[in-house]
């Protein structure tokens, strides 16, 4: 790996200003810092008590679920100031201890795209760590893009190509080699050090509070609970039906969500959407139309074909006045995809004023939805508000106005 002399002494005053230590090596460009891996109890032990008084803790975690409903944990990295480690909670049976600590909410968690990985956490004592601070997040803020990769993040920030030939590994093969234990740290050892370059950036930019009402979003157990009687939202082409296909279409979704849980398979295993989708539309009464359906698998007929019959029998007797309604997309009359692109233009000029992607405040269909009178949209709230909805409200109602001058394309009050 390179780096300008510049980046280097940038790194090092930044590690400086926010009390960081990094390994020598790193700075000299060797990637050769020392690993800690934790799988026995008393190096979870140790760990534990090199970790308990830090007040950062980087996180990430390696899991499998290709043939599985629940995604398996196979590995879990921290770093902090002073220490890089892998813990694998396939060799301990009881990593309780450490959760303990990555649950202090004394502890600022930061993490790269945590959504999965807070999944994981939840699943495994129901409780959710924080506070958080998600770089990807931070990172759309700053100008790096939408959902930017972590790989892309360290490379356009500190210069480093990472290693890309574990990417496909399956985690939960033992033993780890030293290549994929260094794979995986890196998740971590980079994140410490791109950390306190975001957090000095939104600093910069006043934007340091704008992201945390979605951290604390991500906090909420409701996020990662399981609720079998809305699995049906889940499948595509699902907003084609009518009611009472729809009502089908709802008792096999709960059904096949409740034997996925049960059984630990992916849904897909258990039926495929286009299956469900093909059952609800034909309404089939007996096992001969259950096998008319295309692809239809014969361990799926005689497993669950009764079942899923009555799944169609229950919605074919409902009265017209239980069936659910269907909620078709509104569209927007051509005077309203005139305002739609109004309002896009404005948008865009608000993004590139802040040097933020468009798509991270809000997209075409959030912009229609606002339009159409709902209220429930994010860009009306926090700081997509702050920053752009409050204008764009503006505008629509007539309180300002677009126009060019100097090349140029400005928002101007009504005197």
């Amino acid at each position: 790996m390179t780096r300008t002399r510049n980046s280097i002494l940038l790194i090092y005053e930044l590690n400086q200003l926010y009390g960081l230590y990094w390994v020598a090596g790193y700075i000299m460009g060797e990637n050769n810092y020392e690993i800690l891996y934790v799988d026995n109890a008393e190096k979870l032990t140790q760990l534990c008590q090199q970790i308990q008084s830090a007040p950062l803790l980087i996180l990430d975690t390696e899991f499998v679920r290709e043939k599985t409903y629940r995604a398996k944990l196979c590995l879990i990295q921290i770093a902090t100031d002073d220490i890089v480690a892998c813990i694998d909670p396939i060799a301990l049976h009881d990593i309780s201890p450490l959760m303990e600590i990555i649950n202090d909410q004394s502890k600022i968690k930061i993490l790269h795209s945590a959504r999965q990985d807070y999944e994981i956490f939840y699943d495994l004592n129901k409780e959710l760590p924080q506070p958080l601070f998600d770089s990807q997040l931070a990172a759309s803020l700053l100008g790096y893009g939408e959902q930017v990769g972590y790989g892309a993040l360290v490379n356009k920030m500190l210069g480093v190509q990472l290693d890309k030939a574990h990417t496909r590994t399956d985690w939960s093969k033992r033993p780890l080699s030293k290549a994929q234990i260094r794979y995986a740290s890196d998740d971590v050892f980079y994140l410490r050090q791109l950390y306190p370059l975001l957090k000095n950036k939104l600093i910069e930019l006043g934007r340091e509070n704008w992201l945390q009402e979605e951290f604390d979003a991500l906090c909420q157990p409701e996020l990662f609970i399981t609720h079998p009687e809305d699995a049906w939202q889940r499948v595509k082409g699902i907003n084609r039906l009518r009611p009472r296909q729809l009502a089908a279409a709802k008792n096999i979704a709960k059904w096949r969500e409740e034997m996925a849980i049960e059984k630990d398979r992916p849904r897909r295993w258990i039926l495929a959407d286009d299956i469900l989708l093909t059952a609800a539309q034909l309404l089939p009464k007996n096992e001969s139309q259950l096998e008319s359906i295309a692809n239809i698998k014969k361990a799926v007929i005689e497993n669950s074909g009764h079942i899923i019959l009555d799944c169609v029998k229950k919605a074919c007797e409902l009265n017209e006045s239980e069936l659910p309604s269907v909620v078709k997309p509104k569209r927007l009359s051509p005077e309203q995809e005139v305002i739609a692109d109004l309002l896009l233009t404005q948008l865009k000029l608000i993004a590139n004023e802040h040097n933020i992607s468009p798509a991270n405040i809000a997209n075409r269909k959030a912009i229609e939805k606002v339009i159409a009178g709902e209220t429930g949209v994010p860009l009306l709230s926090g700081w997509r508000f702050q920053l752009a909805g409050n204008k764009i409200q503006q505008l629509l109602s007539g309180k300002s106005y677009l126009h060019i001058r100097n090349n140029k394309v400005l928002l101007t009050e009504m005197p």
